[in-house]
């Protein structure tokens, strides 16, 4: 804080810092600390550096702990003002010039509105920037630095010297096909994206990415970005956080599938596997297995640590997963009578389940009525020991009682290192952590972490060419002209903020007569034209914060293009693909294959690589036979199969067959005799498979006739595999 502090006294705003402090060593506090600093700050001529300080998150609910941390430092009314009602609100604090704000980035797009909307009021509220500087320190960098919302902070903490530039390169325009009302809007779209003179901003993230260290370029003892580093290597070593790789265990599922229709039909493979992914991930005996390793593995590793307070997360796929994994949870623990593991489960909007036709699902109504706001709270307690999520609680979230992870979710690059590190808080008695992951591999959790470990390291600059060699392309299968961009141009930057019907119709006229020639190009053309136009949207929004010059030709593209992407079709129909009718499930089985620490200290990390002209190689998918694709997902994951691995009697079958004294039976008695003795060692065989099919069970040691049919039937298959040569039927004639 101190070198931050010192550095800005000395060289006023206009400096962007980014601060890389591993997760889990104090960020709010430091947050909190620096804001208080800054706004108290003056240079050596005892003139205040910053009139403002402003604390902005990215969270749609501003984050509890961060404006309590920030607010507690400082309890003077007037001082730090918290923005929880709303853009008025915030509106009100910038005019009166409140020393610290707290605020969500996303009202800044809405000030103007809500200006407006005050004056109907009567209440006059004068936003005037001129003159004024402002700190504004970022809660997550790498999620918060780009976009329309950060450009519209920067437009409105910059208003009047904005407007005075424009007004300046105004009095130098020369072209006369736009108007005067048209080109400002463009200039200010623009100037609103670059760095503003006023402006410092202080950033903070523990897994910075490519674009954050270009934009937060401050440069730091190495002599680039981040202006400080509190490396995850050193964080671990001086005890302030846990290393969560230190346990951690992976699984591996072998499955077989098979094709249940009669006929081949021609798939489209990429979409077809992922369709086959997504029906074994919410297959019940996935889940099932699961969660009883899951289950048995708190119970007998996590339960008593932290003095019986240990608690865990299960990070899930999809909404529909999470709902399934509760339910599967709940039962489990119903089933097996076990007390004191309750379970929680946490997830956005209504989720349906086409397995439970009518009914709905929501993280209220599985929570028995708690409410979202009251969750975290009631988790922190006794009554609750795991929370099931989806897409929610893997960021941001500090419950140091979090001793386990279950992971049965893909992870890569920073959500794989955002979401393990919410295990990484210390607590009193707490020395371990513990990772189960059921779906990703170690080398891949390694090469996420790595960068992270110690210095991020980072690839080749951006050439700034690629934009206008991306415009070229993008101009070459005439979907769209140089026009056509005019055209909407004229429209998008005249009315901005406050588009009419009119408007509305005459911009959807330019667009859709540009997706009318989309569609009638090939399958092939048209995902190479998308990928482009994703590309140049990314490109010209990453190179745009940091460029030195403006370019109005590529800012009216760029408009343009991001409104073209939204209204083009969908790959396919945009329907679902599914094949759950298609394909069964023949045989499943969940091994553990790794077992120790991932070790970070080893190897080189990759560096972090810039926006690129990716998408421009786009490739159809390919049709393939559903049969050959079925086949080929076996043959990759079900390499270590043997045939006691299908569901239930057939592990029972193939556990019969490997047994000497049943196999020296079949080979020395008649197919009646051996079925008798096959029923003697029956109920060994089933014991030894009855974990997991506990209703199987139950049905064979209490029903004589399904126990019946099961011994004719399985004696009849262990029989005729020891003897290849000869049918049943032919052994227990020549034996009469």
């Amino acid at each position: 804080m101190r070198k931050l502090v010192a550095h800005a006294r000395v060289h006023g705003p206009g400096r962007n810092y980014l601060i890389q402090h591993s997760a889990g060593s104090g960020k709010s506090n430091s947050i909190a600390w620096l804001a208080h600093r800054l706004a108290g700050l003056h240079n050596a001529a005892d003139a205040k550096v910053f009139d403002s300080v402003i604390v902005i998150t990215d969270r749609r609910v501003l984050d509890q702990q961060l404006q309590n941390t920030v607010y507690q430092f400082e309890h003077k009314t007037g001082v730090v003002e918290k923005i929880e009602e709303n853009t008025q609100q915030l509106a009100k604090a910038l005019a009166g010039g409140t020393p610290i704000i707290i605020s969500t980035i996303q009202k800044f797009p809405f000030i103007s509105q809500a200006i407006r909307t005050l004056e109907k009021k009567g209440e006059e509220v004068e936003l005037n920037t001129a003159g004024k500087r402002f700190a504004v320190i970022v809660d997550e960098a790498h999620s918060s630095q780009s976009g329309e919302t950060v450009a519209a902070l920067k437009g409105i903490l910059n208003k009047d010297g904005i407007a005075d530039a424009i007004a300046a390169q105004l009095s130098d325009e020369e072209d006369d096909e736009l108007s005067e009302e048209t080109k400002a809007a463009i200039l200010k779209e623009m100037m609103s994206r670059a760095r503003q003179p006023n402006l410092s901003f202080f950033a903070f993230t523990a897994t910075p990415k490519f674009k954050t260290k270009a934009v937060f370029d401050e440069p730091g003892p190495s002599g680039a970005s981040p202006f400080h580093l509190y490396s995850m290597r050193q964080a671990i070593n001086e005890g302030f956080i846990l290393d969560v790789l230190q346990n951690y265990t992976t699984y591996k599922r072998f499955f077989g599938l098979i094709k249940k229709i009669e006929n081949d039909p021609e798939v489209p493979k990429k979409a077809a596997a992922k369709a086959l992914g997504q029906f074994l991930e919410l297959h019940p005996v996935n889940i099932e297995q699961v969660v009883q390793v899951i289950i048995e593995h708190f119970r007998l590793k996590v339960m008593h640590e932290l003095g019986g307070r240990a608690k865990a997360m299960v990070v899930t796929a999809s909404r529909l997963s999470a709902v399934k994994y509760k339910q599967a949870f709940d039962n489990y623990i119903k089933g097996k009578g076990y007390t004191g593991i309750r379970a929680l489960v946490a997830f956005s909007g209504t989720v349906l389940d086409p397995d439970q036709p009518g009914s709905t699902f929501t993280e209220v109504g599985m929570n028995n009525g708690l409410s979202e706001r009251e969750l975290p709270e009631r988790f922190s307690g006794e009554d609750y020991r795991v929370l099931i999520v989806a897409e929610k609680y893997q960021t941001g979230f500090d419950q140091p009682l979090l001793q386990s992870m279950y992971v049965v979710k893909r992870l890569a690059g920073v959500q794989a290192v955002q979401t393990l590190s919410r295990l990484n808080r210390t607590a009193p008695g707490k020395t371990r952590t513990f990772v189960l992951d059921f779906r990703n591999e170690e080398d891949d959790i390694f090469k996420s972490f790595k960068p992270y470990y110690e210095a991020t390291p980072v690839g080749e600059d951006v050439d700034p060419q690629k934009l206008n060699e991306l415009h070229h392309k993008l101009l070459q299968p005439a979907i769209f002209t140089p026009q056509d961009v005019m055209e909407f141009a004229a429209v998008w930057f005249k009315a901005r903020r406050d588009p009419s019907g009119q408007d509305h119709r005459l911009m959807n006229a330019v667009l859709d007569r540009c997706v009318a020639r989309f569609k009638e190009r090939g399958e092939v053309e048209q995902e190479e034209f998308r990928g482009l136009l994703v590309t140049f949207r990314n490109l010209y929004g990453f190179l745009s914060q940091i460029l030195p010059y403006f370019d109005e030709e590529l800012e009216r593209l760029y408009a343009f293009v991001r409104n073209l992407i939204s209204k083009l079709p969908l790959p396919g129909d945009g329907a679902k693909f599914t094949l759950d009718d298609d394909v069964a499930l023949k045989f499943f089985r969940l091994q553990q294959v790794s077992d120790g620490t991932i070790d970070l200290s080893r190897g080189e990390a990759d560096p972090l690589k810039g926006p690129t002209d990716v998408g421009t190689g786009a490739q159809t998918d390919k049709d393939v036979p559903l049969s050959t694709l079925v086949d080929q997902l076996n043959e990759r994951f079900g390499t270590d199969f043997t045939e006691a691995d299908q569901l239930f009697f057939d592990q029972v079958r193939a556990t019969a067959e490997r047994d000497e004294k049943i196999v020296e039976a079949a080979k020395a008695n008649s197919l009646g005799n051996f079925s008798d003795f096959f029923g003697r060692v029956l109920d060994d065989l089933f014991i030894q498979r009855m974990e997991g099919n506990d209703e199987i069970f139950r049905r064979v040691m209490s029903d004589k006739q399904f126990r019946m049919l099961a011994q004719d039937h399985l004696a009849r298959e262990v029989f005729e595999r020891i003897h290849p040569n000869t049918s049943a039927e032919a052994t227990e004639s020549d034996s009469a």
